[in-house]
């Protein structure tokens, strides 16, 4: 729509010079330069643009320049460390610019215009729903099995300070991301059809089984999980999680009426995972199997 109007507020516009060209700047200093019939279709009456190609060229120009934000988030010991505003380019003005340049052929150069990002968690936010903790869980495991110790501690980095709002789910999957080599997986003892076997990351289903837990002591709602083909020495049977990069995952939604906090930590040999939210939430918390130790 913000095209089409231009288009026909421009219609009467004199022809084009290719060959002028436009600085694109950020913070006085040019990022990138472009033609004037860079995004356009040549040879018509028109200023008719190639959205596939301008919005390629967005794409390029946001992941140099933006900024994500990022949410507010409690250390260690309880602590608040602030949020942090991000910035990503305002595609609707530099639009209006670059239609203003192919007519006018001014000025020679533009500043990127940019509009700030706000993050979904910020510290008020955070300061509310930290105050009640609504489910809790504890595994134990061996913290000499190296390989084994280090997956559970970087699955539960991952998963350690998100908030799930009202309505939305989460998933393991998606939160933790893929366990690679790269991001620090290590290979340890998986089960796979009902056989141990090696594979990278292995261990992390007892994060998620940790997990689903504590969630499921706070009351929330499980969408999706599936236990192992073979009884786990971690949990009670039938209380487990199992998931997989190209298999299963464990999701569960949030159908409180406020924000619940996930805190995940490892401390020597134990997974602590706890669930918070704030004190005006509906909760109904449930009694679940744990372990004798």
């Amino acid at each position: 729509m913000f095209i089409s109007v231009i288009t026909s507020i421009l219609l009467m516009a004199s022809p084009v010079h290719p060959s002028d060209s436009l600085s694109i700047t950020r913070d006085g200093t040019t990022i990138t330069k472009i033609n004037q019939m860079d995004f356009f279709y040549p040879y018509t009456d028109l200023p008719i643009m190639n959205t596939e190609i301008y919005t390629k060229f967005l794409d390029q120009l946001d992941n140099r320049v933006s900024l994500l934000p990022v949410n507010a988030r409690l250390d260690q010991h309880g602590n608040i460390i602030p949020e942090q505003v991000g910035y990503k380019i305002n595609r609707n003005v530099l639009t209006g610019r670059i239609y203003e340049f192919y007519f006018n052929k001014q000025p020679a150069s533009i500043e990127l215009p940019m509009s700030p990002v706000y993050p979904k968690v910020d510290s008020e936010l955070l300061s509310e729903i930290r105050t009640m903790r609504i489910g809790r869980y504890v595994t134990s495991f061996n913290p000499s099995n190296k390989n084994r110790s280090t997956n559970i501690k970087i699955a539960a980095e991952a998963i350690d300070n998100y908030v799930v709002f009202p309505g939305e789910t989460f998933s393991f999957n998606r939160v933790v991301g893929k366990r690679t080599k790269e991001r620090g997986y290590l290979r340890a003892k998986v089960i796979v059809r009902g056989e141990y076997a090696e594979d990278i990351g292995g261990g992390i289903c007892q994060v998620s089984s940790t997990l689903f837990n504590a969630v499921d002591n706070a009351g929330l709602e499980i969408v999706e999980r599936f236990s192992h083909s073979k009884k786990v020495s971690y949990i009670p049977p039938g209380r487990d999680a199992t998931v997989s990069w190209y298999g299963p995952d464990f999701v569960f939604k949030n159908t409180y009426n406020q924000p619940v906090l996930i805190r995940a930590r490892t401390l020597g040999g134990i997974l602590i995972i706890k669930i918070f939210s704030s004190e005006s939430a509906n909760y109904r918390p449930k009694k679940i199997p744990t372990l004798p130790y």
